[in-house]
């Protein structure tokens, strides 16, 4: 396939891997510069978790609610389970596009964005809750450490489902081409990250702070 032309393929007939292939490997370098990006995210984020060791002492909490008065594991575990299975969802997701079944990628990309949108809405639900009971981030250094933290990946989810509704969007219009391929590539390795940091979340946050 062309790498400056879109090609409409019949996914019936298409082979999408081919290890023999002596060309250059677009798709293979383009993945390759986005690894890159997801370094400097997961920069980010180390920056964001090491703030969060300094804020979870009592004097971070400025006399207001502390980790353990705020923080509800059980909770968390549940969200937790939502993020975990809409990774597994796309991972069926890629299987079938390694099957060229264009309408399985789209039924499990459409399940994977189901239940990411259930875990953005219960951790809605949760901040709504703090809100309510006054813990807002300008309440303490610790407070806003904990809403920075968890928001900042909660955008990063965000800017995944629009991805990935875009990604339903060109399945259904171009099929197998090699933009697509790419870009289903490239957001497998983003939502799977996304899931790796929530567990850290969820371990470091979560558990350690009602400790």
């Amino acid at each position: 396939m062309s790498s400056d032309v879109v090609e409409k393929v019949d996914p019936r007939y298409v082979s999408l891997w081919d290890y023999g292939y002596p060309g250059y490997d677009v798709i293979g370098t383009r993945s390759y510069g986005f690894w890159l990006y997801m370094m400097s995210d997961a920069m980010i984020f180390a920056a964001l978790f090491a703030a969060h060791g300094v804020y979870t002492s009592a004097m971070a909490a400025a006399g207001g609610p502390t980790a353990a008065q705020v923080i509800h594991p059980f909770s968390a575990l549940v969200v937790t389970l939502f993020i975990l299975s809409s990774v597994l969802a796309y991972g069926l997701g890629m299987v079938e596009m390694k099957r060229s079944n264009r309408i399985g990628v789209v039924f499990w990309l459409a399940v994977s964005f189901m239940l990411a949108v259930v875990f953005l809405s219960l951790e809605g639900y949760e901040f709504a809750h703090l809100a309510a009971l006054g813990a807002l981030p300008e309440r303490s250094g610790f407070l806003s450490d904990f809403w920075t933290l968890v928001i900042a990946h909660a955008v990063h989810i965000l800017f995944g489902l629009i991805w990935m509704g875009v990604m339903i969007v060109q399945l259904l219009t171009e099929g197998f081409s090699q933009n697509v391929v790419y870009r289903l590539n490239n957001l497998k390795m983003f939502w799977h990250f996304q899931a790796v940091i929530w567990v850290c979340i969820f371990v470091f946050v979560y558990l350690a702070g009602v400790l």
